[in-house]
């Protein structure tokens, strides 16, 4: 349980290449007493990849390097431009493979520190911080129980075992489910051939039950559950409340953290991006410049009441669309 653990992010040339600079500096400034090493996992040229993914801009690497970060690279063998967020999987090899790791997206930030969570890494789990996005249920077509079967059929897993009993036999909070935003355990090598072994298979031969069903960009958060399933974790547990709460924010884009995360991480944010070496990089890519040095984030976040926020995110996102703040 617990113990010291490394961080792994993916940095890439554009937008992830700011936030991996978000990320890191909040890591810095909101978790200091964090002991173990951030890898920033950077996709190398190849095949698979139109045009170079690298992060080309040395003032962002020189800042990454400076908030202590260790940029790694690896090689893109099945996603690339056809399927990025398999990034998060494939970065998994650059890891050291006998240590444990928890992954974040890169659009994260960290807001309190992560080494007083007790993660139990021969329990994988991941963020719950979801919607029932996964999979559209068609009027004539298989349900909830019938795809998610089939699926643990599929990869050897019992399916009985994998249910929220509290929630009732058709509802998506039944079936294991996360956001993809963060993941841990102790093994990310053989945690990134599994979940790849599970996502080829979903990708290039489908079980029948999900005709029809979108896979992109659906597929890792297909696979994860039944990833986490197959090693033994499942739901986080109360011991892992901080995740998605009071020390990490898994944001998505900027003007949704604007619009409806607490105080403490619009503060995290400012703070951070404050210093002038860090806002002279920054300040080149557009969303970052105009939501939090132009104002434009304080403009998203009077919108909306934090304490009455709509139900749906896509609610959110089209006011700021209309109010002409939806920046990405």
């Amino acid at each position: 349980m617990g113990g010291q653990f490394n961080i792994l992010i993916v940095g890439q040339q554009g937008r992830l290449m700011y936030e991996a600079v978000l990320f890191a500096a909040s890591l810095r400034a909101a978790s200091p007493g964090f002991a173990g090493r951030l890898f920033v996992a950077e996709p190398q040229p190849g095949p698979l990849w139109s045009r170079d993914p690298r992060m080309g801009d040395a003032g962002a690497r020189g800042l990454l390097e400076g908030f202590g970060a260790e940029i790694v690279p690896f090689e893109s063998r099945h996603f690339g431009d056809s399927y990025p967020y398999g990034n998060k999987v494939e970065a998994l090899f650059a890891l050291p493979q006998t240590e444990p790791f928890v992954f974040f997206d890169t659009d994260t930030l960290v807001t309190g520190p992560l080494d007083a969570i007790a993660f139990d890494f021969d329990r994988p789990s991941a963020s719950m911080r979801r919607e029932g996005t996964w999979p559209v249920i068609e009027l004539y077509g298989p349900g909830h129980t019938a795809i998610w079967r089939a699926l643990h059929q599929r990869f050897g897993l019992d399916f009985e075992s994998s249910l929220d009993l509290s929630q009732p036999d058709g509802h998506w909070e039944r079936y294991l489910y996360f956001n993809a935003g963060w993941f841990f355990h102790h093994a990310p090598h053989a945690f990134a051939a599994r979940m790849i072994e599970i996502m080829l298979s979903i990708r290039d031969d489908p079980p029948p039950e999900l005709l029809g069903q979108s896979l992109d960009p659906w597929l890792d958060q297909v696979a994860l559950p039944l990833v986490i399933h197959g090693f033994g974790g499942g739901r986080p547990g109360p011991e892992l409340d901080a995740l998605d709460g009071g020390a990490s924010c898994h944001y998505r884009a900027l003007p949704l953290l604007y619009a409806r995360e607490s105080d403490r991480v619009v503060e995290v944010l400012e703070q951070v991006a404050a210093p002038n070496a860090v806002k002279k990089v920054l300040k080149q890519y557009e969303p970052i410049r105009r939501m939090v040095y132009q104002g434009k984030g304080r403009q998203a976040r009077a919108l909306f009441d934090r304490a009455a926020l709509p139900r749906k995110e896509a609610q959110i996102r089209n006011r700021l669309r209309r109010e002409g703040l939806w920046l990405r």
